[in-house]
């Protein structure tokens, strides 16, 4: 299986916020950034938390990606029970290795944006979603928006431009390809 490795150079690239930093916890954040997401044309979520407090918020995401962990320790009990309770969403497991993309991974994402209005949660069931936010970018329709967690600060929306979609493609060509 193919796999795109996030080489260390990168990892400080990364650490700022693709979008803008709504600082806080839990739902809060999201009550920030609602005028956003309710026009948005698709809303996609990254990680447990995330996707926990938009559905909190009454928001639920079109496409959230969840590994049952956060922080690499195990989500909360109510988080995973919320999470896992999400049967109107058809499940698609994964492997995604830490610090990579999978090939496995992209090509779940990019099925599940280009596909038909459902409702999909896409679950990490070895290795994590770190970096899930970068095809989830590439891939959604302009006009979406990504949602993920920001550790110990709060939560960033980016919004899919073109330009977005072009600096993730930049940081994509950069990683390392493996086999």
């Amino acid at each position: 299986m193919k796999v795109l490795r996030l080489p260390g150079e990168l990892r400080s690239k990364l650490k700022k916020p693709l979008g803008k930093l709504y600082r806080g916890k839990g739902v809060e954040c999201i009550e920030g950034m609602s005028d956003s997401l309710r026009s948005a044309s698709k809303v996609i979520a990254v990680g447990d938390i995330t996707t926990f407090c938009l559905l909190a918020s009454s928001i639920e995401p079109d496409l959230c990606i969840v590994d049952n962990k956060t922080k690499r320790k195990p989500s909360p009990d109510h988080v995973r029970r919320e999470i896992n309770d999400l049967h109107e969403y058809e499940t698609i497991e994964v492997c995604n290795p830490a610090a990579t993309i999978s090939q496995e991974l992209m090509s779940a994402i990019r099925d599940a944006l280009a596909g038909e209005k459902r409702r999909i949660k896409i679950f990490v069931t070895s290795g994590e979603e770190d970096l899930a936010t970068l095809p989830a970018i590439l891939y959604a329709p302009e006009g979406s928006v990504v949602v993920y967690g920001q550790p110990n600060e709060g939560s960033v929306l980016v919004e899919v431009t073109p330009e977005r979609k072009e600096f993730v493609k930049s940081i994509i060509k950069m990683m390392i390809v493996e086999e």
